[in-house]
């Protein structure tokens, strides 16, 4: 298979895989997709849900990645990513895949674990590969684990200061080794702003060999497509039903577009809807038709505080450049901060359900959407006792690899937002 950036209509300068994910971006600043779309046997993979989220992931997988990487050695590892559960719950009359179950206790683990296996297979532990991801929050935390200690590789993590919670500055700072996390004098935008000028940079990303491990790499882009198999066969046998819609927590838009992928692998889902907060980018294009992505605002809901998604391309490119295809396909909904907590509150006082606020931002547009389906649930509540405690009195208690992170000492650097000094550390890692 070989890859293509969105904005090379032509497909004029092909990549192979291992080329595309040590790029992370392409030369021409679009981000990479696959030349073809590979399509799903629906029997295959329902027999293999069955068995396990990683027997289907391991066969979704081998249809991107077969030619690259033996596909033993792929089922084998992603054995080993995939080792936790992944239940669809009933939460009242709606019904949640719950993706927090993995290593950092967030929905990132199923894209960064995978790409930490796979970048060693592809070779490349063969020189020094210095990983630059800027994250809102739990992106970080699945990077740093799912890389942390891989041969041959450095990951620096970009980070806003301030603006993240305390559990998830834990899980960046206290591992130490390869990791070296970076808080950013900033928002969110400003540290993916960075990354996206030194990738601009060929010359300097060349000779240090820089690639990224936000969603707008592939290797961690694509995976995600696969748990919309799995909630989908999980939610037919739960409900009886056909065609969910599925609504997505939405900040980068990493998740969503992968939904959008899995569908036009075969996956016979009615529709998304785009979940949002206050950073309401992508459900105003879908009201009005405008695209206007702006500097984010702060939130309860901090991995989604973003005003300038990068994976809106992709989207359009999933849809064929075309826009009112987008706008047909997505239902935009938008949460402000008040009612994210009236939310968490409702669904511990009425179920007894303790949710994170970007979960809560999906529980209340499924209802609000009202169709049969199941929203994504993409962090772990212990993660935001900060938010979830205040609002229902409840203490959240946390899980054991998440106390025992709390208890070690941190360690990161400040960064200003200043391209220079940005570059002057990665050549120095």
């Amino acid at each position: 298979m070989k890859y293509y950036s969105t904005r090379d209509k032509a497909h004029a300068r092909p990549c192979s895989l291992r080329e595309a994910v040590e790029a992370g971006l392409a030369p021409d600043g679009g981000l990479f997709v696959p030349e073809r779309i590979p399509q799903a046997d629906m029997a295959v993979a329902e027999r293999l849900a069955g068995e396990s989220y990683a027997a289907l992931a391991g066969y979704l997988a081998a249809l991107f990645f077969g030619e690259d990487i033996d596909a033993g050695i792929l089922q084998r590892e992603i054995g080993r990513i995939y080792d936790f559960q992944v239940p669809l719950r009933p939460v009242g009359s709606r019904y949640t895949l719950e993706l927090f179950h993995g290593p950092t206790f967030a929905f990132k683990d199923f894209g960064a674990g995978f790409m930490g296996r796979m970048v060693g297979l592809l070779g490349g532990a063969d020189e020094k590969l210095v990983i630059l991801t800027a994250t809102s929050g739990d992106t970080g935390s699945a990077v740093a684990h799912g890389f942390y200690d891989v041969p041959g590789v450095e990951v620096v993590l970009l980070y806003p200061e301030g603006k993240i919670s305390r559990l998830q500055e834990c899980q960046m700072t206290a591992l130490g080794g390869n990791i070296h996390p970076l808080r950013v004098a900033g928002t969110f935008d400003d540290c993916q702003r960075l990354v996206k000028e030194l990738f601009a940079d060929s010359s300097f990303r060349a000779a240090h060999r820089v690639s990224s491990a936000n969603s707008i790499n592939l290797l961690r882009w694509i995976p995600q497509a696969f748990y919309y198999f799995y909630g989908y066969f999980r939610w037919r046998q739960a409900s009886g039903g056909e065609n969910p819609v599925v609504v997505v927590p939405s900040g980068n838009y990493g998740n969503l577009s992968a939904g959008m992928l899995a569908r036009r692998m075969g996956l016979p889902l009615g529709g998304f809807v785009a979940a949002s907060n206050a950073n309401d980018v992508v459900p105003e294009f879908l009201r009005t038709g405008d695209y206007r992505p702006r500097p984010s605002v702060r939130t309860p809901a901090n991995a989604m505080d973003v005003g300038a998604p990068s994976n809106f391309e992709r989207m359009m490119w999933l849809c064929g450049g075309d826009a009112d295809a987008l706008r047909g396909e997505l239902q935009g909904f938008r949460c402000d901060d008040a009612m994210i907590r009236r939310t968490i509150d409702g669904l511990y006082r009425n179920y007894g359900y303790l949710s994170d606020p970007h979960s809560a931002v999906g529980y209340a547009a499924s209802v609000a959407c009202g169709r049969p389906g199941f929203y994504l649930s993409t962090a772990h509540p212990a993660k935001f006792g900060e938010v979830i405690s205040p609002v229902t009195g409840a203490k959240v208690p946390l899980p054991p690899r998440l106390a025992e992170l709390v208890k070690r000492p941190r360690v990161s650097e400040p960064m200003a937002v200043d391209l220079g000094a940005l570059e002057e550390y990665v050549a120095g890692v």
